[in-house]
């Protein structure tokens, strides 16, 4: 269950840097909203399955699902460049966080 969670905190994490993006420096109010909103629900799940996790594993994967997530929505959707290197480098965070959570990562 507490994976679970977390898989949802990264999601909403990536929610929260797409809606980071959109508020154009907060000033555009309704994305300003959706990120405190986000920001609120990806913290607090990531806060509730560190009461089962071990915080390193935990935030690990947190970042890496936020970083993929984040990094692969700006190439799909937001018109970021795509590169050999980005793709290899989503590659490798992607390894890592599954490194991580078959090394275990429960206390």
């Amino acid at each position: 269950m507490a994976w679970l969670l977390l898989v949802a905190a990264g999601l909403f994490e990536v929610a929260m840097a797409y809606s980071l993006k959109l508020s154009t420096g907060f000033s555009v109010p309704l994305p300003s909203v959706a990120f405190v909103v986000f920001a609120i629900l990806s913290f607090g799940l990531l806060a509730y399955a560190l009461k089962s996790l071990d915080v390193g594993t935990a935030y690990a994967v947190w970042t890496g699902i936020g970083a993929v997530g984040t990094a692969s929505l700006g190439m799909i959707a937001m018109g970021d460049d795509v590169s050999l290197v980005k793709i290899v480098s989503i590659g490798l965070i992607l390894a890592g966080v599954a490194g991580l959570n078959l090394a275990g990562g429960t206390h």
